[in-house]
Order: structure tokens, then sequence, then C-alpha cells
């Protein structure tokens, strides 16, 4: 067999269970920011409550990106097709 010619068949072996429990996480840290965000709210402690969503917004946005990413890459495969 040429190796100059060989083909390859991308196949994504991905599904919604291997990023469940990511988007579970991911969940639990929004809604235990919106918890602290409740009991930050007063008359004086507003701005306090929306940086806390802020930072963890900001802060927790890149890693699921690349937990996500990094599942996702994990899950490709490239398989040789043969030439009949």
């Amino acid at each position: 067999m040429n190796k100059e010619n060989q083909r390859y068949r991308m196949i994504c072996t991905l599904s919604f269970g291997d990023i469940y429990g990511q988007i579970i996480v991911w969940l639990i840290v929004i809604f235990l920011t919106l918890a602290t965000t409740l009991a930050l709210w007063s008359s004086t402690g507003q701005i306090y409550a929306f940086a806390t969503v802020g930072i963890v917004l900001i802060l927790s946005l890149p890693f699921l990106l690349f937990s996500f990413v990094t599942t996702l890459l994990n899950h490709i495969e490239f398989e040789e097709i043969e030439e009949k």
C-alpha cells in the first residue's frame, strides 16, 4: 500500500454523558454565586453583589470552555480507510 495516498476518516465519539458532569458542576457554581449575591444584597452592598457575579462568571467561563474543548478533542479519532 502506498503510504502517501492513505485516507483517514475522522470520527467524533462525544456523547452528552461525557459532558454531563461538567454542566452539572458549572450549574452548581452559578447557583452558589446567585446565593452569594442574594446574601450580599442590601442597600449598601449592591455593588459587591454585582461584582461577585461578574468575577465568578469571568473566571469560570474560561475553565468551562477549556474542559469542553479538551473533552471534545479526547473523543476525536482518526481511522484509516482501507482501499478496496
